[in-house]
């Protein structure tokens, strides 16, 4: 099978109610970023930052995956595919994909402030005050903040390596370095993107572009995908 690799942003997760940072009506009109997603803003007020992250898994718990995420899964019977996301729900999860490696941490996991290695399936609960590590610490949101290492980005760019087709669903391919995937992609590697807005794409190859919502975007894509491996 050929090894198909999507990285999704958070277009691909908008049509299932998650709010994204950067549009109109997103968090960064309800928070500053540097108020809740940095380190020093843990080191401020970690209260507030837990605060945000409950909410925001509060509202994970009640969406449910769109036909984007159900579509990229149902190709999983045709391709061997790796799904690189910058999202921090768990919609591609529970759509059914089974290869989802997850770049900017997991809202329903926690981790120990001081062994990173401690890492704790949480589902949809709350991490307050006071709910610490085996190690006596106090959790935090197993998430990669603004100013933080990406720890998963080496895994991310051997997988855009070796993809025989990459593709891009709902990235604004804006954040760094989750955008520089695309230029990892083998020059054989037919390049696709999906985005209803128009987008900056970092490299000088020829990207065929999908300008739809990931709900349909996805389903033209399946098309395009089928036709290349003559199903």
């Amino acid at each position: 099978m050929k090894k198909l690799v999507i990285l999704t942003g958070a277009g691909m997760s908008s049509e299932s109610g998650i709010k994204t940072f950067r549009d109109s009506g997103g968090l960064w009109e309800e928070y500053d970023v540097s108020e809740v997603a940095t380190p020093e803003a843990w080191a401020r007020n970690s209260e507030l930052v837990l605060r945000f992250y409950n909410e925001r898994r509060q509202q994970l718990r009640d969406c449910v995956p769109n036909k984007g995420h159900l579509g990229l899964a149902d190709l999983e019977k045709y391709f061997d595919v790796q799904i690189i996301t910058q999202n921090i729900d768990d919609l591609h999860e529970r759509a059914g994909s089974s290869k989802v490696l997850h770049l900017h941490g997991e809202l329903t996991k926690a981790r120990s402030t001081v062994d990173p290695s401690l890492i704790y399936n949480i589902g949809y609960r709350d991490i307050n005050p006071g709910d610490n590590c085996e190690k006596g610490s106090q959790l935090r949101p197993h998430i990669v903040w603004f100013g933080e290492e990406v720890p998963e980005m080496v895994e991310a760019v051997n997988l855009a390596g070796a993809a025989d087709i990459f593709v891009v669903v709902g990235s604004s391919l804006n954040v760094y370095p989750a955008a520089g995937l695309i230029a990892y992609a083998p020059h054989k590697a037919p390049l696709f993107l999906i985005d209803p807005k128009d987008v900056n794409v970092p490299v000088n190859r020829k990207v065929e572009i999908i300008k739809e919502v990931a709900s349909k975007g996805v389903a033209e894509l399946r098309g395009r995908l089928l036709s290349i491996i003559k199903v």
